[in-house]
């Protein structure tokens, strides 16, 4: 009998336990990119004042892959609900999600989004191209069939019609998923200008295309743009990578650059003539939809037409919104359990 009790008492803690772990997740806990950070920000405090029942989402930031890392490191209280990504998740993440036990990984793309190249608004204006920004910022370029130490160290080296400025480049870490679509749009694509790249193998192409110069002409931050918008204060000749929408709302401190002749904006990104451009998602962990209060109502709150749609804060925060058809098919995939 004594037994008895003693195992009725156990189960009795065990659910105390179980139940107090629950009460301690009652706020959904979301990480990931900067990019996404402030359109996050806003939706989460916005949700909280719309549905009263439920707390404001806590919002991180530390980059679309740390997000990611952490989104897909397993299931439970102790783990996120939402990694907020400035690019699509890898097949090696859903990979690693699914080595966790995260299987139920919901895409929710959001909107879109352009990564612009800015410098001082007291500086002459850049006229980029891919072949100029790979010239200013890899380590070896080609010289005679073979590769030497990167020579230029000022912009109208490169093209006489880039300014005559000392090449500084402020450019996001591997952390962000920026740095990749950067890494994609513009240095692989101005690598590829080059014949001599393209006569090595794959691999010896992939690392050629993607070693930086250390001589302090390009610098790496691991931070959010309002870091990168810092540097740029400290080093009036340096030209920055943002995202558009950040670059929007500083319109008085930064001149933006040109890619391939074409200025970014919502609408050269959105009909595809801007070259530097990228969806915005945020990855909802499935396991949780049950066990988390608000997290599919969060969801669902930020595929609202009045939230993310034309018009809302989070266009009027820089966001390129979705057709109102693109969002509704997203909602509706969503609300569907796919």
């Amino acid at each position: 009998m004594r037994l008895n009790h003693i195992a009725l008492a156990l189960v009795v803690s065990g659910a105390a336990v179980a139940t107090t772990a629950n009460a301690a997740r009652d706020t959904i806990q979301i990480a990931g990119s900067s990019t996404v950070l402030p359109y996050a920000s806003i939706v989460a405090e916005e949700f909280g004042h719309t549905f009263p029942q439920f707390k404001a989402p806590v919002v991180g930031s530390g980059g679309s892959s740390a997000g990611l890392k952490q989104f897909c490191s397993g299931v439970g209280d102790n783990t996120i609900d939402i990694a907020n990504a400035s690019r699509k998740i890898k097949d090696t993440e859903i990979a690693a999600c699914k080595k966790a036990g995260v299987n139920k990984i919901k895409e929710i793309k959001i909107g879109y989004d352009g990564i612009v190249f800015a410098s001082n608004s007291s500086k002459a204006a850049y006229k980029l191209r891919p072949q100029h920004v790979f010239a200013a910022l890899s380590a070896e370029l080609p010289s005679n069939g073979k590769l030497v130490p990167n020579p230029y160290t000022r912009w109208n080296q490169i093209d006489k019609s880039l300014p005559n400025e000392a090449i500084t480049l402020v450019i996001p870490a591997s952390n962000h998923g920026t740095r990749e679509v950067f890494q994609e749009k513009m240095v692989e694509a101005g690598c590829e200008a080059y014949e001599y790249y393209k006569k090595l193998d794959k691999d010896a192409q992939k690392k050629a295309c993607s070693s930086f110069r250390k001589d302090g002409r390009v610098i790496e931050i691991a931070g959010d743009y309002t870091e990168t918008l810092a540097r740029l204060k400290s080093s009036p000749n340096a030209v920055g990578v943002f995202g558009l929408g950040f670059y929007d709302q500083n319109r008085d401190k930064l001149r933006v650059a040109t890619v391939n002749n074409v200025t970014p904006s919502e609408q050269t990104i959105l009909n595809g003539t801007y070259p530097v451009s990228r969806p915005l998602y945020f990855y909802v962990k499935g396991e949780h939809l049950q066990s988390i209060k608000g997290l599919k109502e969060y969801t669902e709150y930020f595929l609202n037409k009045k939230v993310s749609g034309k018009g809302s804060k989070l266009d009027k925060a820089g966001l390129i919104s979705m057709s109102d058809s693109e969002r509704a098919k997203i909602l509706a995939t969503f609300k569907a359990g796919k």
